[in-house]
């Protein structure tokens, strides 16, 4: 066996193995979490969550700039254990509740929500991460802040009245 036979075979099998250990994919989320045990569903509520507290209008919704994955990590990554517990908790009871086929009701149902039980801590976490998430975009980056690298321009050559 030649050389570039022996390498060409070795990237066809590694090029297989990533195909392959994506097709397997046990049905968690979509980015790597260390701490966080969420499936697919749970990525789609949040998505669909997100979404009812920044719609989609004349500007990208929740859901558009992927602000739910945003917030997982954010929660997985930089959250303390205990908020952690909560989220995942206030999260699954939050699941429970909530309809999200009218966004109104569900608007509605996240403002009543009572005083320090885990699902007012799940959406204080949630909401705050998801905001953060909307003003560090991309979108709003390159599109809604209006950034002078220069404070302003210069000319040295301007008449003082004096």
């Amino acid at each position: 066996m030649n050389r570039r036979t022996a390498i060409k075979q070795f990237f066809i099998i590694a090029g297989g193995l990533t195909i392959l250990s994506s097709c397997l994919n046990d049905g968690g989320a979509s980015i790597v979490l260390n701490k966080l045990k969420l499936s697919a569903e749970d990525e789609q509520f949040l998505g669909d969550l997100v979404d009812v507290l920044i719609p989609k209008s004349d500007t990208p919704g929740g859901k558009d700039l992927n602000l739910h994955l945003f917030v997982i990590k954010m929660v997985d990554d930089c959250e303390s254990p205990e908020n952690q517990e909560k989220f995942v908790s206030g999260f699954n009871k939050l699941r429970k509740q909530l309809n999200l086929a009218n966004a109104k009701e569900t608007e509605n149902s996240l403002a009543n929500l009572k005083e320090k039980t885990d699902e007012k801590i799940f959406f204080e976490i949630f909401k705050s991460r998801a905001i953060q998430g909307y003003m560090n975009s991309e979108y709003v980056m390159k599109n809604k802040v209006i950034y002078k690298l220069i404070p302003g321009p210069y000319n040295g050559a301007v008449k003082i009245n004096g």
